[in-house]
């Protein structure tokens, strides 16, 4: 089921931030797969890699408070004033219904809607393996958490035939971590269900 997660707030060819006014709990969830359609009926697709709630001093004057009522609190998490923030890494898009894991030709527009992928979207996306360097690129962010938490979610959307899909994946990391034993042992580590 597509769920809604918020609205861009501010893009690039390679990232995008989301606004979103209440956490859900099932989403942002780090690692996983959102799209965002653009004008031209084309979808990208990103990697939630960061979510950010910028605090307010209404926020500070409760966090110092002795005895705050839970339904204050509540009300607060509801209603808040201070948008959450999502960041995303664009990992590939879709154009005349063909999927490419490589960066888009446009970013998404100012307060286009972002939505979770299905599990449908999961499996199909996750298929090829090639938005990995994308990822694995990006040593200003956790890339390697962020890989691996997203290939653990593509291993669960497809089942009992998750295991096979993790050795895959695997194996791909092992030809392009070749150089990076390390770093491919810590990656291998963290894909495990």
């Amino acid at each position: 089921m597509e769920i809604e997660v918020g609205r861009v707030i501010r893009a690039s060819s390679t990232r995008f931030g989301v606004g979103c006014q209440v956490l859900r709990p099932d989403v942002p969830i780090f690692g996983s797969l959102v799209k965002v359609r653009t004008l031209g009926a084309d979808e990208l697709y990103g990697l939630i890699y960061d979510v950010r709630m910028e605090d307010d001093p209404f926020v500070r004057q409760v966090a110092t408070t002795d005895g705050v009522r839970p339904e204050m609190i509540e009300d607060q998490r509801r209603n808040r004033q201070i948008p959450i923030e999502v960041s995303v890494l664009v990992v590939g898009h879709r154009r005349d219904g063909r999927l490419h894991h490589r960066l888009p030709p446009q970013p998404p527009l100012s307060l286009d809607v972002i939505h979770t992928c299905t599990t449908e979207e999961v499996v199909a996306f996750t298929e090829q393996f090639d938005y990995f360097r994308l990822v694995l690129d990006n040593r200003d962010l956790p890339a390697d958490e962020l890989l691996a938490a997203n290939l653990r979610y593509a291993s669960e959307a497809r089942g009992t035939a998750g295991h096979a899909f993790l050795m895959d994946a695997g194996r791909e990391l092992a030809r392009l971590l070749v150089m990076d034993l390390a770093r491919l042992d810590g990656l291998l580590r963290r894909i495990k269900p």
